[in-house]
């Protein structure tokens, strides 16, 4: 029986994702330059960031979001692009970015907590 390299097991448990969590919605352009996807479980906060992340792609012509009602929770977001990419590429990069940038902020925050010489002033 082989061992089983632990720095494998990390690789595959960051990799696991939920298969349900978006799904592609009917309407979408047969290129694929035009799509609306569902994100479950997400509210504005993804929603408003990612669609900004997504829009600073100079491939993409739009990006919006909706949530289509408050006691569901769902979000769509409707991505167009130019046609050099597809608006699946064009979501995947956005969420890659938007990881990237919440994975400097948080070193850069981690870095200023753990430096110190931080004071709190009394108003």
């Amino acid at each position: 029986m082989s061992e089983v390299d632990p720095n494998a097991m990390d690789e595959v448990s960051e990799q696991e994702f939920d298969a349900d969590k978006i799904k592609l919605l009917p309407g979408s352009s047969e290129d694929g330059t035009a799509a609306t996807f569902q994100i479950i479980d997400e509210d504005h906060t993804l929603g408003n960031t990612l669609r900004y992340v997504i829009m600073k792609n100079p491939e993409v012509e739009f990006c919006g979001y909706s949530i289509p009602h408050p006691s569901e929770n769902k979000m769509n977001i409707r991505i167009q692009t130019y046609g050099n990419i597809s608006s699946v590429e064009a979501l995947h990069q956005g969420l890659d970015n938007l990881s990237e940038l919440c994975t400097v902020i948080e070193t850069k925050f981690s870095e200023k907590i753990s430096a110190g010489g931080y004071s709190a002033e009394e108003p």
